[in-house]
């Protein structure tokens, strides 16, 4: 190249090219940057001809990558080429590449820039391996690529050391599921931060190593470490996890006292979480009304928490308070809403849900279709919830799993047993929850075979191991049938304790089919597991008074009072004109119960009049949930 060739690319480069390569990676740029940019940018250079003359005039479109956002298999095609295209690449090039791609919608691409990094002999640095662990956390480990590799060449290179590395390879190893091999980086790092110690507690508690984190947080307090906000957000899921209110309680005084700004949203977020899972609804009310500011994290963690604590209805009132404020839910807000929808067969509001999902076009993923598909289920309209199922495009096993269940719900065992076979033939795997559905179905469809050869495929076609309330399903489809005497072997022959559901079922065939003598010594001994439990009080009472057995009727009333158990009055709901209207046993709070009653007598008077006559015979049992 001769002096005024170069000088002509130089200049160009100075007046053109530099300031719109800089002005690629402002904040100006970052909302609205698309790669249709780049590529004309990259255009005019070719057509300048200086791409294959200059290489760093191609370094520096690349560099601007990380300020785009890379989604279609076109767009990281492209990038791809062009970086396999320049004929020395630098190690702030590659860096920027495996960046670009890590946070992409294929991290697995990350590691096939680092193969040609080294390939063309570029040497990396401590900012390259933080990098490639990023990308490698957020794909599925495969045969060929595992932090152990990736490990082996910051060792190689001397990185091993290096805190900024260290804290990633502790992440890295922790995320990919290899919790003890974390502890081991961690233990061996000379100096530990507070991002070091983060990313352990962090790893603990994305493996369910909760005791390990609470120990580790301690262990870190004791050490003196500052404690930021990301430290504060896992220790707090972890006392979510474990259901240790106090601890949690702790963790809040302690941020409270440390004077941060109140409240962070993602500690505010991760405060309304873990009272709720531990079942203080009231607390994550209070949290969330003092939060100086919310975003929609803060309502549709708020709304989870009520869905997570049975507080249906609150948790419907909170999303129209939510709407109320502008707050336009995301599809996990929509998903908590409709099953709280679905629990209080609320299909007015269920409907609406639907209307506005389609309405503002969002996409009905596997999360979302199966709240759609549960939803209509549970309120009656089955037809409806297959719809929805036949337009999801792509389905996994939830799906399947949840329109499998409406199925059985509604008693139609031939299209649940249909649709199990079908999903089958699609390759889809079935899971423990599928075959509880699917063998509910072979139960109110008194299909034992089909039950007992389902049962059977569990472990030797599927290798899923039976739990109890797999053994449940059995021992309720067997007692049903009328087959006592092998529900009853299978109870005793179960690899684990029998528990009081599956006890509950057995005896609840043993009403079916009169077999009280069985049915007494199973009642007997629920009271004995669950001394606190009216409904088995009841149940019992029940049939010692269809043998006539009125001294073991007095005696089981006697020991329910000695226990201070009360009878818990029954209750329903129903949702009229996008209300849901409650009834309690015997109350008459309710605006229109007068009303209630009055037709109530009058259905009866109608029953008298076309000839049914009441069985008096059990008016003096009690009242069963």
């Amino acid at each position: 190249m001769n002096a005024a060739t170069g000088a002509s690319i130089n200049q160009f480069k100075t007046n053109f090219l530099d300031p719109l390569i800089s002005s690629l990676s402002t904040q100006k740029w970052r909302t609205s940057l698309n790669l249709d940019f780049l590529k004309q940018t990259h255009s005019i250079v070719i057509t300048n001809g200086l791409s294959h003359r200059n290489p760093f005039l191609l370094h520096n479109l690349l560099h601007s990558l990380p300020s785009i956002s890379l989604s279609s298999a076109a767009d990281l095609s492209y990038i791809f080429t062009l970086f396999r295209r320049t004929d020395s690449p630098t190690t702030s090039l590659c860096n920027s590449m495996i960046k670009a791609f890590s946070t992409s919608s294929v991290p697995r691409m990350s590691i096939s820039c680092f193969a040609i990094m080294r390939k063309e002999g570029v040497p990396p640095n401590k900012h390259t391996f933080p990098l490639l662990l990023k990308a490698l956390s957020r794909f599925q480990i495969g045969k060929n690529e595992n932090p152990f590799q990736i490990y082996g060449q910051i060792v190689k290179f001397g990185l091993g050391f290096d805190g900024f590395v260290g804290n990633s390879l502790v992440s890295a190893f922790a995320n990919c599921g290899y919790v003890g091999v974390a502890r081991k980086m961690f233990d061996g790092m000379l100096v530990k931060d507070l991002i070091a110690w983060t990313a352990m507690i962090d790893g603990y508690v994305k493996n369910s190593c909760s005791v390990e984190a609470m120990e580790c947080f301690l262990e870190m307090k004791s050490m003196g470490v500052r404690v930021d906000e990301v430290t504060v957000v896992s220790v707090l899921r972890m006392a979510g996890m474990m259901r240790i209110v106090w601890f949690g309680r702790w963790v809040h005084g302690f941020y409270v006292e440390s004077g941060r700004v109140r409240w962070d949203v993602h500690v505010g977020s991760a405060l309304i979480d873990m009272y709720s899972k531990c079942g203080f609804y009231n607390d994550a009310r209070q949290v969330f009304d003092e939060m100086s500011h919310r975003n929609l994290v803060c309502w549709s963690v708020l709304i989870a928490g009520y869905v997570q604590c049975n507080r249906f209805r609150d948790a419907l009132l909170v999303f129209q308070e939510m709407l109320c404020e502008k707050v336009e839910p995301n599809e996990l807000t929509l998903t908590s809403i409709l099953t709280a929808c679905a629990q209080l067969g609320a299909l007015d509001q269920g409907k609406w849900v639907h209307r506005y999902i389609n309405r503002n076009g969002l996409k009905v993923n596997s999360t979302l279709g199966t709240a759609l598909i549960d939803m209509y289920a549970k309120c009656g309209c089955i037809s409806d919830s297959f719809l929805v199922f036949k337009k999801i495009p792509i389905k996994d096993v939830y799906p399947w799993t949840a329109m499998i269940n409406g199925f059985a719900m509604h008693g139609d065992a031939v299209n649940a047993l249909s649709l199990f076979y079908q999903m089958s033939n699609y390759g889809i795997r079935p899971n423990e929850v599928t075959f509880l559905a699917v063998l509910s179905a072979c139960s109110h469809g008194g299909l034992v075979d089909e039950g007992r050869e389902l049962f059977g495929s569990m472990n030797c076609v599927y290798n899923l191991k039976p739990k109890v309330d797999h053994y449940g399903c059995m021992v309720d489809l067997l007692g049903r049938a009328g087959h006592l005497e092998e529900a009853m072997k299978l109870t005793y022959d179960m690899p684990m304790e029998p528990t009081p559901g599956v006890w509950g079922a057995l005896f609840s065939a043993c009403m079916i089919h009169k077999g009280y003598g069985l049915g007494a010594q199973i009642g007997e001994h629920l009271i004995e597991l669950q001394p606190h439990h009216s409904g088995r009080y009841a149940l019992l009472a029940n049939l010692y008074s269809m043998c006539q057995n009125w001294e073991a009727v007095a005696r089981v009333r006697k020991l329910m009072k000695q226990q201070g158990v009360e009878k818990i009055p029954g209750w329903s709901w129903i949702e009229l004109n996008g209300l849901i209207q409650e009834f309690i046993s015997f109350d008459k709070s309710h605006n229109e119960s007068k009303d209630v009653y009055s037709i109530l007598d009058s259905i009866s008077i109608q029953l008298e009049v076309v000839g049914c006559v009441r069985d008096t015979t059990n008016l003096w049992m009690f009242d069963v949930d």
